[in-house]
């Protein structure tokens, strides 16, 4: 509910606060927001935990579309293209296309056979004199 208030907003609010009701005033106008505030709460859990009780399992049923609509309702076109169409994989996005080339290549083109033999580890390629 006040999730976005800052701390400067707070010391305004405050600061208003003090100027409007007066310093002999405000300790008791901050304790009765407090209980009110605690009061709609309890309220509302009271209200929520009654209609758990009443609709037993139906209770959740209700809640899983609300749930599903608030997770859609949360993400962006990027979220959803990368969710749906790129499984998950935001490389495209990022630039970072290195660890997804195709056929394991490293510049983009398809992976054609090395004309250098393959040796077994610790192995140096033998000199070829024709080559200098």
């Amino acid at each position: 509910m006040f999730g976005n208030i800052g701390w400067g907003e707070l010391v305004i609010l405050l600061v208003a606060a003090l100027v409007i009701l007066g310093p002999d005033r405000l300790p008791g106008a901050i304790s009765w927001v407090t209980k009110s505030l605690r009061q709609v709460k309890d309220y509302a859990n009271g209200a929520s935990q009654q209609l758990k009780d009443e609709l037993g399992t139906d209770f959740e049923d209700l809640r899983k579309p609300l749930a599903d609509l608030n997770q859609l309702r949360g993400m962006t076109p990027r979220a959803v293209i990368t969710k749906h169409l790129l499984d998950g994989d935001d490389s495209i996005f990022t630039g970072n296309f290195d660890s997804k080339k195709p056929n394991g290549s490293s510049n983009g083109a398809p992976n054609t056979p090395s004309l250098e033999k393959k040796l077994p580890p610790g192995q140096t390629p033998p000199i070829d004199a024709d080559a200098t």
